[in-house]
């Protein structure tokens, strides 16, 4: 035996207002989309019926949405309104047309968020019977003949519940109907008063482009609440979309999503639409309509199909043509936008090549060598040697300089993947990270009387860096004010990073990370002194051993914090120890 679910109408409220739509506030939009779609089913038989919406607020605090559509019969109120999630877009309305909004039946229960009683006063056009319709929240209606109506159409009345007020006060209810449906294609009033614009704004005529432009602009102006960047109109012919996009004044968070205003079939469906550009896209703020993307059941945003994938592939390629326009017909425009907009410029260059040669070109990058695009790097050096770390770039650009070796900061956001690519660009250029090893290689050897008085001394260092696995050389570099550097390997570094992951992780992946081949004998990192210092100098001819290990731990704590590496505990207490050692023996 077959039952019938019992539907709580409280219970489907609450799961409308807190998660299927983001606020109330939609309550409104749903009402224009009823409306708008019944005039569109009037015009499917009747071509010449002009449409009209009005909306007012009387001093009872009702709220009252009326419009000159097609209507319903008493049969269509019963098996529409009456049922919950039944399609009211049917083919017998003629609402399955194409250029109709709603697509789901749950749009008039959205006012049950704002209101405790419904009331729909609508005559068919099909027909010319009249009926009222009342629905209440706690699932009850009621259905009676007429009265009359001088035309076809349909009057909702909402009563607000208890605590909504507010979303139906007047101000309220003209913000949202204007925001809403300004650019729907019908005459639509509140309080008698005209609120629709009758055009989306990039579709305006205007005497020139420089007018066009500045038009753009000031709209775009409106919507972001400061002066765009600039502008560029969009198109996806698939999805009927057209639109503008604005590129933002002030520089964009990578790791936030860019929220664009979305409309559709010219209802806007939301003003924080996400997934509409490219991830690289995040420093573009789009305003759109579209006419063939389908949207959710709240129609705020849209399915993430095939569909929508297309426009958002055809979109970012559009954005990505006027930035290859711009470098080449207005370099000034383009360095303005670089300046504000690197990051999402480099993050383009991550998978296009063409961006990866603008970037190339005009974006500069921190090297020893001073400020310069990749492009001059490379007519300088054959090849592009750089750090994956700021802290790693400060403390060798004036050792690496002082060695005619060029070095670029990649320590900062997609540089090091971007300076990965250049070989895609130039099969010819070479690039590699700053070898340790190699650099070494290019200091200078000390004299072999120098090695030979400084043996006890590298004895003893050696004994004082055993302990954190670390190997004391003595060569001579510039700067001399430099006096030691501390130079760890890629492969010691991994090896690190492992051990450590592996130590604070716990069972299946413990074990996992436990397969991971490490080096069987990764190349200890080395504590360079440099000869040329006046300290070092003093310290290679000290006979105390305490004074000489001291002074070693001092520095080999001094070189982690210079060159920004993690102290672990152990490295804490040598600094510690030898800080309060050296300190002791200067008052003694």
């Amino acid at each position: 035996m077959r039952h019938s679910f019992q539907v709580n109408l409280g219970g489907m409220v609450d799961l409308l207002s807190h998660h299927l739509y983001s606020s109330p506030r939609v309550y409104l939009r749903e009402l224009l989309q009823n409306a708008v779609d019944a005039i569109a089913a009037r015009r499917a038989d009747e071509p010449d019926a002009k449409g009209a919406i009005a909306i007012d607020v009387d001093d009872d605090g009702l709220l009252h949405c009326r419009d000159n559509g097609v209507g319903l019969t008493e049969a269509q109120v019963h098996e529409f309104l009456a049922t919950i999630g039944q399609s009211s877009k049917r083919d017998v309305l003629g609402f399955s047309r194409h250029d109709l909004i709603g697509q789901f039946g749950i749009g008039l229960l959205s006012c049950f968020m704002v209101a405790d009683e419904i009331e729909v006063h609508t005559r068919s056009a099909a027909t010319g019977e009249a009926v009222t319709w009342r629905g209440y929240a706690d699932g009850q209606y009621t259905l009676t003949p007429g009265p009359d109506r001088d035309e076809p159409g349909t009057t909702v009345t909402l009563r607000p519940r208890p605590g909504s007020n507010h979303w139906l006060d007047p101000r309220t209810v003209e913000e949202l109907a204007r925001e809403f449906g300004e650019f729907l294609p019908h005459a639509i009033t509140f309080a008698g008063k005209r609120i629709d614009t009758g055009g989306l704004p990039w579709e305006a005529e205007h005497p020139g482009e420089a007018d066009r432009r500045r038009a753009l602009v000031d709209y775009g102006a409106r919507i972001l609440k400061e002066d765009p960047l600039d502008v560029l109109e969009l198109s996806a012919p698939e999805a009927g979309l057209t639109g503008v996009a604005f590129v933002r004044a002030h520089p964009a968070n990578p790791a936030e999503a860019a929220r664009h205003r979305v409309y559709l079939k010219r209802m806007l469906i939301g003003d924080a639409v996400e997934g509409l550009l490219p991830e690289w896209g995040f420093f573009v703020r789009c305003v759109v309509n579209a006419t063939e993307l389908r949207p959710t059941a709240s129609r705020e945003k849209f399915f993430d199909d095939d569909l929508l994938a297309a426009t958002r592939e055809a979109l970012g390629a559009q954005i990505r043509q006027w930035l290859m326009t711009l470098a080449a017909v207005d370099p000034a425009r383009l360095a303005a936008l670089l300046r504000v907009h690197r990051s999402g410029v480099m993050a383009l260059a991550l998978h296009d090549d063409d961006a990866l040669r603008l970037v190339d070109r005009h974006i500069t990058f921190e090297t020893n060598m001073g400020r310069m695009t990749l492009d001059e790097f490379r007519r300088r050096h054959q090849v592009v040697r750089y750090t994956s770390s700021v802290d790693e770039y400060r403390q060798l650009a004036k050792v690496t300089a002082a060695q005619g070796i060029g070095l670029v900061n990649g320590g900062y956001v997609h540089a090091v993947e971007i300076i990965s690519r250049l070989p895609r660009m130039d099969p010819d250029v070479g690039v590699e990270r700053l070898d340790m090893n190699d650099l070494v290689t290019r200091f200078e050897e000390v004299d072999a009387d120098v090695a030979a008085a400084a043996r006890g001394f590298l004895d003893m260092a050696r004994a004082a860096l055993e302990p954190h696995g670390c190997e004391p050389v003595l060569r001579g570099f510039e700067p001399a004010g430099l006096s030691v550097l501390y130079l760890e390997s890629e492969d010691h570094r991994v090896a690190l990073d492992l051990t450590a992951t592996a130590e604070r992780s716990e069972g299946a992946w413990a074990a996992m990370l436990s397969m991971f081949e490490q080096p069987q004998e990764p190349s200890r990192p080395q504590l360079v002194f440099n000869h040329r210092n006046p300290l070092v100098k003093r310290m290679a001819t000290l006979d105390d051993p305490s004074l000489v290990v001291l002074a070693v731990e001092a520095l080999y704590a001094h070189s982690l914090l210079v060159g920004g590496h993690p102290l672990s505990s152990e490295a804490t207490a040598t600094l510690n120890r030898s800080f309060l050692g050296l300190l002791e023996r200067s008052i003694t």
